[in-house]
């Protein structure tokens, strides 16, 4: 049930309406075509149970250099 997703998500992230732009973010960036919506934000509560949403990831330096190579473009 999602309710039990979104309470693993608060023990990561304490506050819930921070937790809604987060998700509503995430989303919108995750959605497939084709997929039910639902699915895409089941799935990214299922993900934030694991991880903390709020902390940076860190970009590791092949992703640095497509970067600046899409910047240069």
């Amino acid at each position: 049930m999602r309710s039990d997703l979104v309470f693993g998500a608060l023990s990561q992230v304490s506050n819930r309406y921070q937790l809604c732009q987060l998700a509503s973010k995430a989303t919108r960036k995750l959605h497939k075509p084709n997929t039910r919506l639902q699915d895409t934000a089941n799935e990214v509560l299922a993900r934030f149970h694991s991880t903390n949403p709020g902390s940076p990831s860190p970009v590791s330096a092949a992703e640095a250099h497509q970067m600046e190579t899409r910047r240069a473009a």
